[in-house]
């Protein structure tokens, strides 16, 4: 099918002014996806909360943003999108402002749902805004620049949240997004302009209710069964026929009504289902290893929460980079290749984290995390493309918002899974490795005396170490695993084709 020329932009008045507010609104909702990351260990001191219980902070925000991604199109059809982009700005803030008055995990774990909820809509409003008010042939630098500001969130996250935390308290990584949020609803309020409202688009409130139910019974199924022995508990029970109740209403709804929430013939395009699936994965592993880092190197290393902050930057350095490298890649290489490339990188960073102990350099948490971030930012570009190359122009908008679901979705059952995984091996090889400790073991004998097991003191100093053998061995099966997913993905390679015509796409889709 020949192409068709795009007609270009009208001329935008203030479009500098339009550019920067929109980006800092996005520069800000990018941040909250790392900038508490390093904060947790005194979050956690803050509220009383176990070392899976403060995981809830991460997922809770994460689970809404998900929720709350699909509708954002209808929400600004029906409403307005700039009046939308106030409101999200304005309600994001404000659920930052709590979060960081929060006295309990249950307070800020409901400002944090807040959070997610308000800041859903901002990157693809921002990102939609910026599509329109430039042409076609400008697009790709808007596009390049809308990419950056998604990137800032790994980038300066940790450093600035560690730095926030060392130095003032844990609150004001929240309190940060005050003045962000200001400028960018007072640069919003003066220089977007509304859009045209449709009064008579509908939403599926079953298919939208019973997604949204299923998401957030799963997630809730996930961070309380460690606590309570999973099915052996009546309220994880219910949690868990909840989820898989609400997800069949789900799928009976979208396969028999006439315009269900979710298009089922999306499904039938092999290059969107694989992609889904894939990021699915690549979520699982980017948040996930984020989130076990934290503890890792404040808990078992003893660093201090600025070092802690400034080691995991270069993770999102590496990501930034290869997403430029990528980008210029594609339409050269094939796009299968790159993607080979992206898994070969994270598997391997992932391998390497496998060898790990509490006396590993600082250069090595710094090239490892760099090589895990190249291979990301490899995945993350070519993915999108592939993934809606085939995908007919029409059915785009319901396939980002799947597509971003998706990504949200393995990112919080990466965390809670990694989260419980790590507690229940912690609890394993205590066990294992406490029975070898008898008074029949010459090897003991012969060990320092602070671990006397005849002592109270020593055996306290002896129930440490073991702990901490406990505790690596655990963090080793963690990435194991998460390399063992990367490497599983392969052959979904092979179920990619190639389009005919290559498709327009917007290449920073998969980072909303």
């Amino acid at each position: 099918m020949p192409d068709t020329a795009v007609p270009s932009a009208a001329p935008v008045a203030n479009r500098g002014a339009i550019t920067a507010c929109v980006i800092l609104a996005v520069i800000m909702q990018a941040l909250d996806t790392t900038i508490a990351n390093v904060a947790l260990p005194y979050i956690q001191g803050s509220v009383s909360a176990s070392q899976d219980q403060i995981n809830w902070v991460l997922t809770s925000y994460i689970v809404a943003a998900a929720i709350m991604t699909p509708p954002s199109g209808w929400l600004a059809a029906r409403f307005g999108r700039k009046r939308i982009l106030l409101v999200s700005t304005a309600g994001f803030v404000v659920a930052s402002i709590l979060c960081g008055l929060a006295q309990s995990l249950v307070e800020i774990v409901l400002f944090r749902l807040l959070q997610g909820f308000f800041g859903a809509a901002l990157v693809p409003l921002a990102q939609s805004i910026l599509l329109d008010i430039y042409t076609p042939e400008e697009r790709g630098g808007a596009m390049a620049l809308f990419g950056v500001s998604v990137m800032v969130g790994p980038v300066l996250g940790p450093v600035i949240g560690g730095w926030l935390t060392d130095n003032i308290s844990w609150r004001w990584v929240f309190y940060i997004n005050l003045p962000l949020g200001l400028l960018a609803f007072a640069g919003i309020t003066a220089f977007v302009t509304e859009t045209k409202l449709d009064r008579g688009r509908a939403l599926d409130w079953l298919g939208f209710g019973a997604l949204s139910v299923s998401i957030a019974a799963l997630q809730l199924c996930l961070d309380r069964g460690e606590q309570l022995d999973w099915f052996g508990s009546g309220e994880v029970l219910i949690e868990a026929i909840v989820a898989a109740s609400a997800f069949y209403v789900f799928l009976v709804h979208t396969f028999t009504a006439q315009r269900p929430f979710v298009n089922p013939s999306l499904f039938r395009d092999r290059n969107f289902t694989t992609g889904m699936l894939f990021i699915f994965v690549v979520g699982i592993t980017y948040l996930a290893s984020l989130a076990l880092m934290t503890p890792y190197l404040q808990t078992l290393m003893g660093y201090p929460v600025v070092t802690a902050g400034i080691v995991m930057g270069p993770r999102g350095v590496g990501t930034m980079a290869c997403m430029f490298i990528a980008g210029k890649l594609i339409g050269r290489v094939d796009i299968r290749l790159l993607l080979g490339i992206g898994l070969g990188l994270t598997a391997w960073a992932l391998y390497d984290m496998t060898g790990w102990t509490p006396d590993v350099s600082q250069w090595t948490i710094v090239s490892t995390g760099f090589i895990q971030g190249a291979g990301l930012g490899f995945l993350f570009v070519p993915l999108t493309t592939v993934t809606f190359s085939t995908l007919p122009a029409e059915k785009r908008g319901d396939g980002t918002g799947l597509y971003n679901l998706s990504r949200n979705i393995g990112s919080a059952v990466g965390i809670s899974a990694v989260s419980a995984l790590l507690t229940q091996n912690t609890q394993a090889n205590h066990a294992e490795i406490g029975s070898f400790i008898t008074p029949y073991n010459r090897l003991l004998q012969a060990a320092p005396h602070v671990w006397d097991p005849l002592t109270l003191a020593g055996r306290s100093a002896l129930n440490d170490m073991v702990t901490l053998q406990a505790t690596v061995i655990a963090y080793i099966d963690d990435f194991k695993l998460m390399m063992l997913l990367c490497l599983g993905a392969v052959p979904l390679l092979l179920l990619f084709r190639r389009a005919a015509q290559p498709a327009e796409v917007d290449h920073t889709i998969a980072m909303e």
